[in-house]
């Protein structure tokens, strides 16, 4: 059995075959993912959601049925009729075993995914390549760029000038990695000409499912009071500057920002 362990980089993005390529990593992971487009041995991709476990595998087989493996039934059926499978999500499976044995039974030629943590003995024997691919967190060249491609993606969906979008503004949320970053870019997009009136309107929908219980203004008062609280120290850098923005007393303000430290 071959072993080959590589770190990999590769975001989720709109088209498969564009690899983010800014850090070395991802570079690495570009030579490797065509290296692998030249053999027939079976690959598994191991690693966060949203890291580009899937785009990585369908640039691999770009040919190949798209299978998640939770579709256990319908997996089965596309593991006898076709030669090569792109199998998502293998921890998932009801039944790894009878896929394993499927897959060797017949063949066929399989990338498939699964989380980082995914241990079992047929898929050691199975597949003879291994990747890991890191959270974007560990790569953050790869982000800025990704960060520009969704911009011109929401552009597309939403309209407006891309230029006008200011990306030095958003602070990535990459807890969910790719994912997580691309609806980060797509709501700030969708949100920075918002007016007044829609963003009441936002609060109003936001509210009108959650209100009900006793004592419900000062519950729900830090959703007006933290972006306030969190918009003023960006701009001003000074708790003092800010209290006398905001008409406060110092004292008071230092209270309400106690008081919300859980969300500033």
């Amino acid at each position: 059995m071959i072993l080959v362990v590589v770190v990999l980089v590769v975001a989720v993005v709109v088209d498969a075959t564009s690899f983010i390529t800014a850090s070395d990593a991802s570079k690495e992971a570009f030579k490797t993912a065509n290296l692998l487009k030249t053999l027939t041995v079976n690959s598994l991709i191991l690693g966060e959601d949203g890291v580009g476990k899937q785009s990585l595998a369908h640039y691999i087989l770009p040919d190949a049925p798209i299978m998640e493996a939770s579709d256990f039934d319908e997996l089965l059926t596309t593991l006898e009729s076709s030669h090569k499978v792109v199998i998502l999500n293998l921890h998932n499976a009801p039944n790894i075993k009878t896929i394993t044995d499927m897959i060797q039974k017949n063949s066929t030629h399989v990338v498939a995914t699964a989380r980082e943590t995914f241990l079992d003995d047929s898929v050691e024997e199975l597949f003879s390549v291994k990747f890991s691919i890191p959270p974007l967190s560990q790569r953050q060249e790869d982000v800025v760029f990704l960060i520009q491609r969704f911009t011109k993606e929401a552009s597309k969906l939403f309209g407006g000038d891309v230029n006008s979008f200011d990306i030095k503004k958003i602070i990535p949320d990459l807890s969910q990695n790719a994912n997580s970053l691309r609806r980060q870019v797509m709501i700030n997009y969708l949100l920075q000409d918002i007016g007044d009136s829609e963003l009441m309107g936002i609060m109003e929908n936001y509210l009108y499912t959650k209100i009900g219980s006793n004592n419900d203004y000062k519950k729900f008062l830090y959703l007006y009071e933290t972006p306030l609280i969190k918009a003023g120290l960006n701009k001003f850098k000074s708790q003092l500057q800010l209290a006398d923005k905001l008409g406060l007393n110092r004292n008071t303000l230092r209270k309400k920002i106690a008081d919300n430290k859980e969300y500033l």
